[in-house]
C-alpha cells in the first residue's frame, strides 16, 4: 500500500469512514468515503425490475439479498485493498429510486408488491387529485399510487399503517425510524416550502377525499416524518446491521442521514442546490432538476415541483425512459461479438462503441428510434414498445444507429425542458451531468449539450452515482460547523471536482433539432406499435 492507502486503512479501521447505499434501477451500489467525501471503496449488485400483472416491480427478497451482496462486495474491496475489516462507520445514508409505492401494514409487512416509478397506471388518480390539491400530481408519485388503489377498491388500503418509498422503507428496516428526507418527501406529496414539511392545507384536502371511503386513517397517520439534510434520522440498529452484513462484522450505532431519492443525491453529487443551478441525472430514467429563483407562472402537467434536500424549490422534468434501450442494444452487440469469437467486457464494450455516435451524421442519417421500454408521461404514453425505423434512403451505419439511440434517450427530457425555457422563461446557464450515461469519455456530455443546447459540465465523481451522493449527505452530519448550509458545505468539498463545461457543437445541435422533429412525428408509429404488439405480460395494450 502507498502512503495514501495507509491513511485510508487507518481511517476505516478506526470507524471513521462514511457509508452511502443506493438502490438504483439496475444496480444496488455502496460507496465508502472519507469524511471529506473522498471515495475510498465501492461495491455493487445487479438487479432488474420485472413487469408482473401489468406492474413494474422488484421482488421483496431481492431487496435484502441484494443489499447484503452489495455490502459484501464493498467489504471485500476494503479487505483486499486496505488489508482491514470494515466493522463500523462514522455515519451512513440510504438512497433509492425516487417515487413509487411501498404500502406497509401494522407489523411492517408489505401489503402489495413494491410499485416503482416506472408505472404509469395512475392517470385517473392524478386527474382527480390535481384540481383538488391545486398541484400537478405526477403519475409516479406515491400519493398517486395510493389514491389509484383507493379508486380501484384494492382491499389492502384498509390495512395501511405506513406509506413509504423504497429508500424510506430500507431506512426504516435499518433504523426503526419512519422518516424521509425533504427531496424524497417532495416526490410523495406536496411540501410546504416555508415549513419544510407536508403541506397542511393539501393534507386536509386529501383527507376530505378519503372521508367517504371510511378507511379509518388520515394521510398524516401513514406518511413518514420529514427531515431536512444535516439532521440525524436515527441510528443503525443491531437488526439493521445484520440486514446489511449477515456475517455479523458490522457494528450497530452509526448515525444516519435522512433517506433520499436519486434526484436529491444527483443534485448533491453535482453541487447543484443553489438557485439557477441545474443537473441532469441520466440512467435507466433521465431527469433534469432546475433550482428555481421564482415560482412558475402556472401548473404544468409535465413538470414536477419538488425541493432540494435542504428545501429550495426545484422544477423537475422527468422522463421514464433513459438508457435502457441503448443498454439492450449494446448487450445484443456483445452477443454478436461472442459469436464471432470476441469476448469483450461491459466497460470495454461501452468505451469502444459509444464514442462512435460522435462520428455519425448530425441527424443520425435519417434513422428513427423511440426508446420507450415503459410508458412516458411527458408525451402521453402509458406503455412503451422500443422501436427503430428508417426510410429506404436513410443511412444505416453503426455510427448513425448509436447516435439515434443516444438522441432518442434525450427527446422526452428535451420536451420537458422546453416548457421551462420557452413557456416559463427559466434561464439555464449550465447543466451538470451525473450518472451512467457520463461514464468514460465525453460522448454523453456532448450529446446532452447538443440535445438541450446548453453547456454541460461533468464532475469527476459523475460515474460514482447516487451512492456517493448519499454518502456526502451522511458526511454532512459530521460537519464541525453546525450552522454551515448545505450549499456552502458542497462548495467547499465538491466545487473543485467539476470539469470545464462543454458548449453545444452547432453541427450537433442543428442535427438534434432535425432528429427531434422526426422523433415527435414518429410517436404515431409508436402508438401503432403498441396496438400491434401486445405486451407478453398482459396480452393487451393501449396508449
Amino acid at each position: 500500500m502507498n502512503e495514501r492507502d495507509d491513511g485510508a486503512a487507518a481511517l476505516i479501521a478506526s470507524g471513521g469512514a462514511v457509508l452511502g447505499i443506493e438502490l438504483g434501477s439496475t444496480r444496488i451500489k455502496a460507496a465508502l468515503v472519507a469524511p471529506d467525501t473522498t471515495p475510498l471503496a465501492a461495491g455493487s449488485h445487479a438487479w432488474e425490475n420485472r413487469l408482473r400483472d401489468g406492474i413494474w416491480t422488484y421482488d421483496a427478497a431481492d431487496v435484502w439479498s441484494g443489499l447484503a451482496a452489495c455490502y459484501a462486495g464493498l467489504a471485500d474491496e476494503v479487505r483486499s485493498r486496505y488489508g482491514v475489516e470494515l466493522r463500523r462507520v462514522a455515519a451512513l445514508g440510504v438512497s433509492g429510486m425516487m417515487h413509487g409505492y411501498v404500502a406497509l401494514g401494522g407489523d411492517g409487512e408489505l401489503l402489495v408488491p413494491f410499485r416503482t416509478w416506472r408505472n404509469t397506471s395512475t392517470g385517473a388518480a392524478c386527474a382527480a387529485l390535481s384540481p383538488v390539491l391545486e398541484f400537478a400530481v405526477p403519475q409516479r408519485w406515491t400519493i398517486a399510487h395510493l389514491y389509484q388503489a383507493i379508486l380501484d377498491g384494492e382491499p389492502h388500503v384498509t390495512r395501511l399503517a405506513r406509506l413509504q418509498t423504497l429508500a424510506g422503507h430500507v431506512h426504516w428496516r435499518l433504523t426503526n425510524e419512519h422518516v424521509v428526507g425533504l427531496n424524497e418527501a417532495s416526490g410523495m406529496f406536496p411540501i410546504d416550502p416555508v415549513r419544510r414539511d407536508w403541506d397542511g392545507r393539501r393534507l386536509a384536502a386529501f383527507d376530505a377525499l378519503l372521508a367517504p371511503h371510511g378507511l379509518g386513517w388520515t394521510l398524516r397517520d401513514v406518511l413518514p416524518a420529514v427531515r431536512r439534510a444535516g439532521t440525524e434520522a436515527g441510528r443503525l440498529t443491531i437488526d439493521g446491521a445484520r440486514l446489511l452484513d449477515p456475517s455479523g462484522a458490522l457494528e450497530a450505532g452509526a448515525p444516519t442521514c435522512p433517506p433520499e431519492g436519486d434526484a436529491g443525491t444527483g443534485m448533491v453529487a453535482t453541487n447543484a442546490v443553489r438557485p439557477r443551478s441545474g443537473n441532469v441525472s441520466a440512467g435507466t430514467s433521465i431527469f433534469a432538476m432546475i433550482v428555481l429563483e421564482r415560482s412558475l407562472s402556472r401548473i404544468h402537467d409535465a413538470i414536477d415541483i419538488v425541493v432540494t434536500p435542504d428545501g429550495s424549490p426545484v422544477a423537475m422534468a422527468h422522463a421514464n425512459n433513459g438508457s435502457s434501450d441503448l443498454d439492450a442494444w449494446l448487450a445484443l452487440f456483445a452477443q454478436v461479438g461472442r459469436v464471432l469469437g470476441a469476448t469483450v467486457g461491459t466497460d470495454e464494450l461501452y468505451a469502444r462503441l459509444l464514442p462512435l455516435a460522435l462520428a455519425g451524421d448530425p441527424d443520425a442519417g435519417g434513422l428513427l428510434a423511440v426508446n420507450y421500454v415503459s410508458g412516458e408521461h411527458i408525451t402521453g404514453f402509458t406503455e412503451g414498445r422500443p422501436l427503430v425505423a428508417r426510410s429506404e434512403d436513410a443511412r444505416l451505419t453503426l455510427e448513425n444507429f448509436l447516435r439515434a439511440q443516444y438522441f432518442a434517450s434525450l427527446c422526452a427530457l428535451r420536451a420537458g425542458l422546453d416548457i421551462l425555457t420557452r413557456d416559463e422563461g427559466v434561464a439555464i446557464d449550465e447543466l451538470r451531468g451525473h450518472g451512467g450515461l457520463f461514464k468514460g469519455g465525453d460522448t454523453g456530455q456532448r450529446m446532452l449539450a447538443a440535445a438541450l443546447n446548453v453547456p454541460v459540465s461533468v464532475p469527476a465523481t459523475a460515474g460514482e452515482g447516487g451512492a456517493w451522493g448519499i454518502a456526502v449527505l451522511a458526511a454532512y452530519l459530521l460537519r464541525e460547523d453546525r450552522d454551515e448550509s448545505l450549499p456552502d458545505y458542497l462548495d467547499q468539498r465538491i466545487a473543485g471536482t467539476v470539469g470545464a463545461p462543454v458548449a453545444p457543437d452547432p453541427r450537433d445541435a442543428a442535427g438534434f433539432e432535425v432528429f427531434f422533429a422526426r422523433h415527435r412525428a414518429g410517436l404515431g408509429v409508436e402508438r401503432a406499435a403498441i396496438q400491434a404488439l401486445p405486451s407478453r405480460d398482459r396480452g393487451t395494450a393501449s396508449a
